[in-house]
């Protein structure tokens, strides 16, 4: 790959991340180039690697590359850069390291959006400054603690080797499950000392979250906390409820919009069912992603290519009979190709057949709402 490509990739990725969340990190670009998972992003976050670039498709070199070009973007385009500290959640809370190389600093810079307020900047600021939570694991396998020899329940990495809570001098903290945001909040201010508990899931391949270990007492304090406060908490909750269904429309109209934009031949009950499937959230589908959320023509292709693959071709019953994945996306693949430049037509005809089928169904939406 050469250089120009690349460093029109390290643009777009670096694009998407300012667009959603105003500034651009290292981490958000080599994700957004799919050079690293988000699993492999917690493994090194957890100190269970010696540097990131283990877990990375690419070399250091390209690494130190990427770096580079983020900086050029960001400069270009007046981003204001800021040194942050990347912190293991370890007991040792150690720096993390990125690559073997001894500079670390191209890695580190968060490069802010120049209209943040100073208010945002030095909260953004203070919190990717402050150290990570402390994460302990729930582990799938017998293991072994480097110290005692002995075995337990959790176990968190010190140095590299797993430990169990009784040689970490964490013994003495309960298990709060996962379940009640409000509870585990106020449970964590009150804790002196406190763990993330997360287990690895084999079929999604990532850490998962189960709860926290907290001192007794806290436990005991955030209980009556909560339940002092209980009604106006289901009162916010109804309203927060409310304001994220308004929200989710207005993505979906926006990402239907988007979906006529690019393939103005598609019907536009079927662009409306794409976005409210592909961007329904908590799905996980890859309308929900960030590049989807930028309205990026990659992802909203993407998500017209998998409403192709499910209705418009027997991908589904391949698989049924036993067709490995892949295997059946390549075998329907030339079907997608012709669907998608069917849905890309441009003549005048396609045009205002969308337009007609357009009115159709405000004219329906009307109606039912009791407007006419």
């Amino acid at each position: 790959m050469g250089k120009p490509n690349l460093a029109r990739r390290v643009a777009e990725a670096a694009e998407i991340a300012l667009t959603n969340q105003k500034y651009v990190t290292f981490i958000d670009v080599v994700t957004g180039l799919r050079w690293l998972h988000t699993r492999h992003v917690e493994l090194w976050r957890q100190g269970r690697v010696a540097t990131l670039a283990e877990l990375a498709a690419v070399d250091d070199d390209r690494l130190r590359a990427t770096a580079a070009l983020l900086r050029d973007w960001a400069e270009a385009r007046g981003l204001r850069p800021v040194a942050t500290p990347y912190l293991a959640g370890s007991r040792d809370r150690r720096e993390l390291r990125f690559t073997a190389s001894p500079e670390q600093e191209p890695f580190r810079v968060h490069w802010l959006s120049p209209d943040l307020s100073e208010t945002r900047v030095k909260r953004l600021t203070e919190r990717q400054a402050k150290a990570p939570d402390l994460v302990v694991v729930a582990p799938l396998d017998v293991w072994t603690c480097s110290t005692c020899r002995d075995t337990g329940p959790y176990l968190i990495m010190e140095e590299d080797r797993p430990h169990c809570l009784t040689c970490a001098d964490m013994d003495h903290l309960v298990f709060l499950p996962a379940g009640n945001a409000a509870l585990s909040r106020r449970a964590k201010q009150e804790s002196g000392l406190s763990a993330v508990v997360v287990r690895y899931n084999r079929r999604r391949k990532v850490y998962q979250r189960q709860g926290l270990l907290v001192e007794e007492r806290a436990r005991e304090a955030a209980e009556d906390r909560c339940l002092a406060d209980e009604e106006v908490r289901l009162r916010r909750r109804e309203r927060d409820r409310e304001r994220r269904a308004e929200q989710d429309v207005e993505f979906q109209t926006r990402m239907a919009a988007e979906i006529a934009r690019l393939f103005p031949a598609c019907p536009a009950e079927r662009a409306q069912e794409i976005a409210a499937h592909a961007g329904q959230r908590g799905s996980g589908r890859v309308g929900r992603t960030a590049a989807a959320r930028a309205l990026d023509a990659g992802a909203i292709t993407l998500a017209v290519v998998a409403s192709i693959r499910h209705l418009d071709t027997d991908y589904d019953a391949l698989l049924m009979s036993g067709v490995p994945r892949m295997e059946a996306r390549d075998r329907i693949r030339h079907r997608i190709d012709a669907k998608l430049a069917e849905f890309r037509a441009t003549n005048s005809r396609a045009v205002e057949s969308r337009a007609v089928e357009s009115r159709a169904v405000e004219s329906r939406a009307v109606e039912s709402r009791g407007e006419v």
